[in-house]
C-alpha cells in the first residue's frame, strides 16, 4: 500500500475513533444525569429503534454525498410516499405486500427523476432537490387533506413495531460474526495477492474479536429487553446490502470516482450520468424503506412529517459518520455512528427534560465540528 493511501486510510480511522469516543462520551453523561435511567435496556433498544429510521436514510445521502451532490427533499420524499402507502391501504383498502411495494417503486421513480434532471440537465443537485422538497410537501398536504390517514393493518404495523425472537437474534449474530471472519480472510487474501498488506494476522483477529464482542454485547442488550427490533433488523440488512454495492463493485467505485474528481472519472471511460442518476434512484429506494418504518411505527400517514427535518438529519448522520462534503469520501456503515450519536442527543436530553432548543444546539455544534474536522483534514493532504 502506497504511503499516500496508507495516510488516508489512518485519518479515516482516527475520525471514526473520534466519533465513537464522542458516543461514549455522551452515553456516559447522560447515564450520570439521568440516574442510569439512560443506559437500561428499554432505552437503549428505543433508542437503536429510532437510529435505524435515520440511518436508512444517512446510508443513501452517503452515497448522494459522496458524488458531491446533496438532496434536501430526502424528507419530504418519506413523507410524501408514506402519505401515499397509508392512502393506499386505509382508504383503498390494499395489501401490505401490494402498499409496501407501490411505496418502494414510487422512491425509485421519484429518485430517477430527481437523478435524471441533475445528471443530464446540469441543474444543481441543490436547486433539483430544493425544488422536489416544495413539491412533495404540497403533495402531502394535497393526498391527506392535512388530517392524519390511519390505521394500518398488523401486516403492516409489523415492520415498524414488532421484534425478532431471542433465538433468532442469537443465530443472526453468529451468522453475522463468520461472515465477518470470512470477510477479513477475504480482504486479507486480496491484499497479499496485490501486495498492500500492512497489518498481521494478529491485528486481524483482533479488530474481528472486537466487532464479535461489540455484535454479542448489542444482542445481550436488544434480546434483554424483548429481542431485535425489526427497524434495526432492516437497517443492517440495509447496511450489508449497500456496503457490498459501494465497495465490492464497479458501480461503487465509480461512485467514489466520480465524487473524488469527476472530470478524471470522464476520462477513466465511467458513464457519470447513468451512474448519478441510479445514486439518487437508490436515495429514493431508501427514502421509501424508511417511510415503511416510519409510517408503520405511527400508524398512520401524516402531513406533519413535514416538520420533522429529517432529511436534515440525514446529512448530519452522513457527515458525523465520516463522509466528506467534498465529495469522494464517505462509509455507508459511519451513517448509522452518525445516526446513533444524532438520536441518542434527542433521547438523552428528552430524559433530562430539556427544552427542544438545546437539542437543535448540540447537535449543530457536533455537525459543525465533523465538518470542520473533515476541512482540516483536507487543508493536510
Amino acid at each position: 500500500m502506497s504511503d499516500k493511501k496508507l495516510k488516508k486510510s489512518k485519518k479515516l480511522d482516527i475520525r471514526t475513533l473520534t466519533m465513537v469516543l464522542v458516543l461514549i462520551i455522551l452515553w456516559v453523561a447522560f447515564t450520570a444525569s439521568t440516574g442510569g435511567n439512560f443506559i437500561t435496556t428499554r432505552n437503549l433498544s428505543n433508542l437503536i429503534r429510532q437510529a435505524a429510521f435515520t440511518g436508512i436514510m444517512g446510508v443513501g445521502m452517503t452515497l448522494v454525498i459522496v458524488t458531491g451532490g446533496i438532496d434536501l427533499s430526502a424528507g419530504m420524499t418519506m413523507g410524501f410516499i408514506g402519505c401515499i402507502m397509508a392512502a393506499c391501504q386505509v382508504w383503498g383498502g390494499m395489501s401490505t405486500p401490494v402498499t409496501i411495494a407501490i411505496g418502494l417503486l414510487l422512491g425509485c421513480i421519484i429518485g430517477l427523476a430527481e437523478g435524471a434532471m441533475i445528471a443530464y440537465t446540469g441543474i444543481a443537485p441543490f436547486i433539483v432537490t430544493l425544488g422536489a422538497q416544495l413539491i412533495f410537501r404540497g403533495g402531502m398536504l394535497a393526498v391527506t387533506k392535512g388530517q392524519t390517514v390511519a390505521p394500518f393493518q398488523e401486516s403492516y404495523k409489523f415492520w415498524g413495531t414488532q421484534y425478532l425472537l431471542p433465538h433468532v437474534g442469537w443465530a443472526l449474530a453468529l451468522v453475522a460474526i463468520v461472515a465477518l471472519l470470512l470477510s477479513e480472510l477475504s480482504r486479507r487474501r486480496a491484499k497479499q495477492k496485490y501486495g498492500s498488506l500492512t497489518e498481521s494476522m494478529a491485528e486481524m483477529l483482533i479488530r474481528w474479536g472486537v466487532f464479535s464482542v461489540l455484535i454479542i454485547g448489542a444482542v445481550f442488550v436488544l434480546n434483554d429487553f424483548k429481542g431485535i427490533p425489526i427497524p434495526v433488523f432492516v437497517m443492517a440488512v440495509v447496511v450489508i446490502v449497500f456496503t457490498f454495492i459501494s465497495q465490492k463493485t464497479t458501480f461503487g467505485r465509480s461512485v467514489y470516482a466520480i465524487g473524488g474528481n469527476i472530470a478524471a472519472a470522464r476520462y477513466a471511460g465511467i458513464n457519470v450520468k447513468k451512474n448519478l442518476t441510479l445514486v439518487y434512484m437508490l436515495n429514493g429506494l431508501l427514502c421509501a424503506v424508511a417511510a415503511v418504518i416510519y409510517t408503520a411505527r405511527l400508524n398512520g400517514g401524516t402531513a406533519q412529517a413535514a416538520n420533522g427535518n429529517y432529511e436534515l438529519d440525514a446529512i448530519a448522520s452522513a457527515v458525523i459518520g465520516g463522509t466528506s462534503m467534498t465529495g469522494g469520501v464517505g462509509k455507508v456503515s459511519g451513517a448509522i455512528l452518525g445516526a446513533v450519536i444524532m438520536m441518542s442527543i434527542d433521547n438523552g436530553m428528552s430524559m433530562m427534560n430539556l427544552d427542544a432548543y438545546w437539542q437543535f444546539m448540540v447537535k449543530g455544534v457536533i455537525l459543525v465540528a465533523a465538518v470542520w474536522f473533515d476541512t482540516q483534514t483536507q487543508k493536510r493532504k
